[in-house]
């Protein structure tokens, strides 16, 4: 067990040290009971972008906890799907909150993606307040080509060299909005998912986490240099 949790934590690394996203407007930093690790939103997702921006600020997220760990899958947070769904049972005439999917093959499931939970409706609108980040396992190419029949979808280029290099949960593309991936510190969502659990799921011990958002501010662009015993320079 030891030596897959060192294997799974450098295939981790090797994740962020290939990823190349670019900047983002919002970062978040998340703060565990089990480490802290940096996230990065799409901007190209952005009413899961601002929903979830919306609800921290709103103290959603304020001590909550990763309450579905599942190693090789993922690890969950916010409110589970029972709560909701009993609550929303009470009020039968009301139709359910959900946020409509965004899907965009930039988002996608590989190791260290951030989505938005949701229960089987149809149209695969998002919960407001359940997220989840993927750990994944190894693909290989008959899976990417079983999925891509059984889906009716065609893999990017850049999403099947994600997939076959360092792994992900491809079968949750089209069906579970992504809409950002972490930055710094998987090596500690990795720990996270291989934490014991409870036969329903929930880790035997809490796994609390707290999140604050920090904005980005765009990069300054270094000015040409001229020099009169030089000429001109750009370094």
């Amino acid at each position: 067990m030891k030596k897959q949790i060192v294997s799974t934590l450098f295939t981790a690394l090797l994740v962020l040290l290939t990823t190349k996203s670019q900047a983002q407007t919002y970062t978040l930093k998340f703060k565990t009971n089990q480490g802290k690790f940096k996230v990065m939103l799409y901007d190209f997702t952005p009413n899961h972008r601002d929903l979830i921006l919306s609800e921290i600020k709103k103290g959603t997220y304020k001590n909550a906890e990763f309450n579905r760990v599942v190693k090789d899958f993922v690890i969950q947070g916010g409110e589970l799907d029972d709560p909701i769904l009993a609550r929303e049972a009470l009020t039968p005439d009301i139709e359910p909150i959900r946020l409509a999917p965004e899907f965009n093959p930039k988002a996608f499931h590989k190791i260290g993606a951030l989505g938005a939970g949701r229960d089987l409706n149809p149209t695969k609108s998002s919960f407001y307040n359940q997220i989840y980040f993927v750990v994944g396992k190894q693909i290989n190419e008959i899976d990417l080509e079983l999925l891509e029949q059984k889906k009716g979808i065609k893999y990017t280029a850049q999403q099947r060299e994600e997939y076959l290099k360092n792994g992900g949960q491809p079968r949750l593309d089209h069906d579970f909005t992504v809409f950002g991936e972490v930055t710094k510190g998987l090596e500690n969502v990795i720990k996270i998912s291989y934490s014991p659990t409870h036969p329903n799921e929930i880790p035997k011990k809490p796994i609390i986490f707290d999140i604050k958002v920090k904005k980005n501010l765009p990069k300054k662009v270094n000015r040409t240099s001229i020099s009169a015993s030089v000429g001109i320079g750009h370094r």
